[in-house]
């Protein structure tokens, strides 16, 4: 009874964790393997010391949600051929997880080996010019950690800016890092990243709607199968032209199977036919001999 009690209460907790994107996607047509990992919440002693430790205050949202659960990862699949192959992927690191992006240098390390602090040089002279807020630096003047990885497509981080050495940093942003080492602003909340990664089902690189150049084209198809509406909106605006290139596919077709196409056989020509064709043509050479 006492397992079957929390097990009702996991799973009411777990819909509202999620606000009901599982029954979504469990309803979408092709979708398979719907999985949520089970965890429980953290300790209020750990989020202290990891506080502690990287001179650091977790924002209010984010705290709640680890003393909620430790962490977050939803995982789903698509059926295609008789075959599950995954797709979407939602992940926020647990509180362990939650590590600087750039580690502390080591001490067999080269004198004169390069790290990320030295790409801020050119940062600096960019600071000012570039709209919107002000870009992270990869050295002290930012305390960088990682909320995921995006499965090597980047990262997307909780970033302080501005901070100082033995100071304390409390306001954090959550910023995406791409593959080539740029950042992109994402939300100045959690609670606001939380919902867009929950709005784009975390499908392949969607954290990349949010840069200039877009996901890859098949990243795009797998939005425009699954997220017609919101992929389309934010086609038109970054090209209002942008969907001309895209398959337009139909899910509910997409995954049926393959029905063998019957080939209509040729009817033969009647003898009537045949028999009036040679009376015309008879016809035509007995005019051409009068003409002659």
């Amino acid at each position: 009874m006492d397992e079957a009690k929390e097990s009702l209460v996991y799973k009411g907790v777990a819909e509202r964790l999620t606000l009901g994107v599982t029954r979504i996607l469990e309803n979408m047509p092709g979708v398979v393997d719907v999985r949520l990992a089970e965890r429980e919440p953290a300790e209020k002693r750990s989020l202290l010391s990891w506080e502690q430790k990287n001179t650091c205050i977790l924002p209010e949202d984010l705290r709640d949600f680890y003393l909620t659960t430790d962490g977050f990862t939803l995982t789903w699949a698509v059926k295609l051929d008789n075959e599950c192959v995954p797709l979407g992927c939602m992940t926020i690191n647990g509180v362990a997880k939650l590590c600087p992006l750039l580690q502390p240098v080591s001490l067999f390390s080269l004198p004169n080996a390069p790290s990320l602090a030295d790409l801020d040089w050119e940062e600096n002279n960019l600071d000012g010019l570039a709209p919107g807020p002000s870009l992270p630096h990869f050295d002290s003047r930012s305390r960088i950690f990682e909320l995921d990885s995006c499965e090597g497509n980047g990262k997307v981080c909780l970033v302080y800016k501005n901070c100082t050495p033995g100071v304390v940093a409390q306001q954090s942003e959550i910023w995406f890092l791409d593959r080539s080492l740029c950042w992109h602003f994402l939300t100045s909340t959690f609670t606001s990243y939380y919902r867009l990664m929950v709005t784009h089902l975390g499908l392949p690189e969607w954290q990349y709607s949010f840069t200039p150049y877009g996901p890859s084209p098949q990243a795009k198809q797998w939005a425009s199968l699954y997220r017609p509406l919101t992929f389309r909106g934010e086609l038109m605006t970054t090209d209002p032209s942008g969907d001309a290139h895209l398959n337009k596919l139909d899910p509910t077709k997409a995954f049926k199977g393959k029905a063998k196409v019957s080939t209509p056989k040729k009817k033969p020509q009647s003898q009537g036919s045949s028999g009036s064709a040679a009376k015309s043509q008879g016809s035509v050479g007995k005019n051409v001999g009068v003409k002659r």
